[in-house]
């Protein structure tokens, strides 16, 4: 008895088991949920399309903060494409798909094959499209019309004999199931192509081979075998620099934690890298003149690579990806940016190194050269107006901000137009000081046009992922900034600025009778606290000294108190830039209005300069450009994969779309009066206008009296 119950027990729990696997077998390969996985893919496809991938992790920290960075590493957002979680809903997606097929498909493809003669009359009559007539020929002569007739409209026939009665079976568009066949599969093999291009097989190596990336510096030729993967790694996707006259036969891989090192089986020598440009500035081709080494034969042969012109070699396909300088040589004038000394010294540098700067404060600091550019298409349309315009409607201390922040806005920005020009050079450097902090700067070589002025840009910003804010020094009549240079210093000098004072109340106020004496005094010291004031000290200067200033006067009288305080500040100002030339023993400047302009910018320029936080203004003299092309060497045997199943992916869909399977049935019974009765029935997948007026044509053609003719 208990061996009995023993055994009922263990079948009910066999039962059990199997049927919570065929409901997870059902779950998995329903629609719902395979609906349910390409919605998490297309989520997923969004965030990586929105956020910038395999990024530099300092770049993230700099973007979202703290919490944020460390809460979207773990999500795998920075590398969406080779996260666990993407890999696995693909994965399950293969899966699902893969279970739908094997379950669907067999039932199909019998479906397919069968002609249905297992129908009854009576159930031909609850069709709804149907037809009944009647003829006179006998039985097997109508079943020899209506087989002509129905193959004549493009149908397969088949003819069955059942008690008393003939009964014809014909389809046409049965391959229409073919297409949910190919279009499912198409889904499974595209998911595999993309499975063999991910990283799969790259952390497989450093799951069980101990491969991991490397975070330091060094030789690549150098690097231990732990952080390069070999030739035989059936994957990839990297980048390799190579300055024109060098060779590379690596490629190199990011990753969260560093690189890894890719090793090629062959050597790619770039001769002479060639960029040419459209008539507005714009480049419109990139192209890598090199030479292909095999390193097993020692064969060599030249080749050209060019954007969407790759060169595929042993199952690599190397790209064009960008390109980049190999190690210009540069050649730049370095101009003081504080203190009351106006100086200059030569500087050389070659980017990819650092070179070792000091200054009369004897702090350190370091130029660390990252990047050099020959031309620069930038958008200069301006919108037309004065950048420092006031708006009646805010407190003084507003307009002031708000035209500092615009001036200080990138010189590549427009609101309104756009007009793309080539500017030229420019030179891309951070000064790094003692304690290890560093500002990154971009400078142009030459003046731009800006506003209806020639002014020399000058860029900063505080981290790689802010844009940069340009300074805007204008160009002298020598087309140099050695006339705003002498400007600041003087601005800086307080002899200079008492000298300039007595000037321009001498100049402003020639007539000392009546008073006039003690006035001229009272206008001579009112200037110099103006230029005291803008000249600022360590922690504020320039328009924002000038409107702390003016916030101790009332409200009401802010308005006309800046007016008299600007007026005063721009005449004593042209004075000072005077004293300064006489100084340096030159000839006085016309007083006219390109010079009143000038001295305008100047103004606004040195009220900038608090702003950009740079020892020295570095300008480019001479340089010997070096190039250098970024190559993306890839292997992917997923690629042949994915074509497959856009094929199928295509098939599948035009068979869905374009054919419509047809199923026909002709009961045909003798009649009592020697001839016989026919009825007709009609189905479809989908019913349409189209099939209701086939379904009209064939009746009318099958209760013909005759058949029809063929010629």
């Amino acid at each position: 008895m208990q061996k009995t119950m023993a055994t009922s027990t263990a079948g009910i729990q066999l039962k059990t088991n199997r049927r919570w696997l065929a409901d997870a077998v059902e779950l998995i390969s329903s629609m719902r949920f395979a609906i349910s996985l390409l919605s998490l893919l297309a989520i997923a496809s969004i965030i990586g399309t929105v956020m910038k991938q395999n990024e530099p992790m300092p770049n993230y920290v700099n973007q979202f903060g703290p919490f944020w960075f460390d809460l979207f590493e773990k999500a795998g957002l920075y590398s969406v494409y080779s996260a666990w979680w993407f890999l696995l809903i693909m994965g399950f997606l293969v899966l699902s798909t893969s279970l739908c097929i094997t379950r669907n498909a067999p039932k199909m493809l019998k479906d397919m094959r069968s002609w249905r003669e297992n129908v009854r009359e009576q159930s031909l009559r609850n069709f709804h499209h149907k037809s009944e007539w009647s003829a006179t020929a006998p039985r097997a002569i109508l079943t020899q019309q209506l087989v002509n007739r129905i193959a004549a409209s493009g149908y397969k026939i088949k003819v069955v004999d059942k008690d008393n009665a003939t009964l014809i079976s014909a389809k046409q568009g049965a391959a229409n199931k073919w297409g949910y066949i190919f279009a499912h599969a198409a889904i499974v093999i595209i998911c595999i192509g993309g499975l063999l291009d991910s990283d799969l097989p790259i952390r497989f190596q450093q799951w069980f081979y101990g491969k991991t990336p490397f975070s330091g510096n060094g030789i690549i030729a150098q690097i231990p075998a732990r952080h390069r993967l070999g030739l035989g790694n059936p994957t990839f996707r990297g980048n390799t620099l190579i300055p024109e006259g060098a060779s590379s036969n690596t490629a190199i891989i990011p990753q969260q934690g560093g690189v890894l090192i890719q090793d090629l089986p062959f050597t790619i020598k770039l001769k002479k890298f060639v960029i040419d440009f459209y008539s507005t500035g714009m480049p419109k081709l990139f192209a890598s003149e090199v030479i292909v080494t095999d390193n097993e034969s020692g064969k060599s042969f030249p080749a050209t690579i060019k954007v969407n012109e790759p060169l595929i070699y042993k199952g690599l396909a190397v790209y064009q990806s960008s390109f980049e300088d190999g190690g210009s040589k540069l050649k730049l004038t370095g101009y003081a940016m504080r203190g009351t000394r106006n100086y200059t010294f030569p500087l050389a540098g070659e980017i990819g190194n650092s070179t070792p700067l000091g200054n009369d404060n004897g702090s350190e600091y370091t130029v660390e050269w990252s990047g050099f550019r020959p031309f620069n298409v930038e958008n200069m349309a301006q919108s037309g107006q004065d950048l420092r315009a006031v708006n009646t409607n805010k407190t003084f201390n507003q307009k002031l901000s708000d035209g500092f922040d615009k001036r200080l806005g990138s010189a590549a920005k427009s609101a309104n137009t756009k007009e793309f020009k080539n500017v030229g050079p420019s030179v891309q450097y951070k000064l790094r000081d003692k304690t290890g902090q560093a500002r990154e700067y971009h400078n142009y070589m030459q003046p731009v046009l800006v506003d209806g002025a020639y002014v020399f840009l000058t860029g900063m910003r505080d981290s790689p992922d802010q844009p940069f804010r340009y300074l805007r020094i204008p160009a002298d009549d020598n087309d140099s900034v050695e006339e705003w240079m002498r400007l600041r210093a003087a601005i800086l000098n307080p002899d200079l600025r008492a000298q300039a004072a007595q000037r321009y109340a001498l100049r402003a106020m020639p007539d000392t009778r009546d008073g006039g004496e003690k006035l001229r005094g009272q206008l001579q010291q009112s200037a110099l606290k103006g230029m005291s004031i803008f000249a600022g000290d360590e922690k504020e200067s320039g328009y924002l000294a000038v409107s702390k200033f003016l916030e101790n006067v009332p409200p009401a009288e802010q308005e006309k108190a800046a007016d008299i305080f600007m007026k005063i500040l721009n005449g004593s100002l042209w004075d000072l830039w005077q004293a300064a030339r006489e100084k340096d023993g030159l000839k006085p400047i016309e007083p006219d209005e390109k010079h009143a302009r000038f001295l305008q910018l100047a103004t606004n320029a040195f009220a900038d300069a608090f702003f950009y936080s740079a020892p020295v203004y570095l300008q480019l003299k001479e340089f010997d450009e070096v190039k250098a092309s970024v190559l993306q060497v890839t292997r992917s045997p997923g690629k042949k994969v994915v074509y497959l199943g856009c094929l199928f992916l295509v098939l599948g869909v035009f068979s869905m779309l374009y054919i419509r399977e047809r199923r026909l049935w002709v009961w045909i019974k003798s009649g009592q009066d020697g001839g016989s009765h026919a009825l007709m029935a009609m189905s479809s997948q989908r019913k349409t206008l189209d099939f209701d007026r086939e379904f009209e044509v064939l009746k009318k053609q099958l209760a013909q009296a005759e058949p029809p003719q063929h010629q």
